[in-house]
């Protein structure tokens, strides 16, 4: 049985996808998990600054876990979900993806995560949550 999936989640769009580098390297010269779970936060929060309609600040990371190694020349699909919505906060998923040597063929998901992120107003103080209708 292989070990990819074969494509990516079907009727999805990521949030943003990137190419990790040789720079994004640890000294194994594996990609750090820093820099993956960096990609995530971004992913994360393009979503809720989306949902919320304007600035959103990450307050906590629930849940992280790298299922799979990630290495240079990967292409990486970070695809956002929201799971829930508070009276200024959200709760949001993310799964991604990596295209080993950049085919959709050779596809493995590599990391899934949770986060919660806040409403805030341009004081920086936490805001109602502005529900996109």
């Amino acid at each position: 049985m292989s070990d990819y999936t074969n494509s990516l989640p079907a009727g999805k769009q990521p949030q943003i996808r990137v190419l990790a580098m040789p720079a994004d390297t640890n000294s194994a010269g594996d990609i750090f998990g820093g820099w993956l779970m960096s990609q995530v936060d971004i992913a994360g929060s393009t979503l809720a600054h989306r949902e919320a309609d304007g600035r959103t600040v990450t307050v906590a990371v629930d849940n992280f876990i790298f299922l799979k190694p990630v290495y240079v020349g990967d292409l990486l699909s970070f695809y956002a979900t929201v799971l829930s919505i508070g009276n200024t906060s959200l709760k949001i998923e993310v799964e991604g993806y990596a295209e080993r040597k950049r085919r959709v063929d050779e596809c493995q998901k590599v990391v899934t995560a949770q986060l919660t992120y806040v409403a805030i107003d341009h004081y920086r103080k936490p805001r109602p949550v502005k529900i996109q209708v």
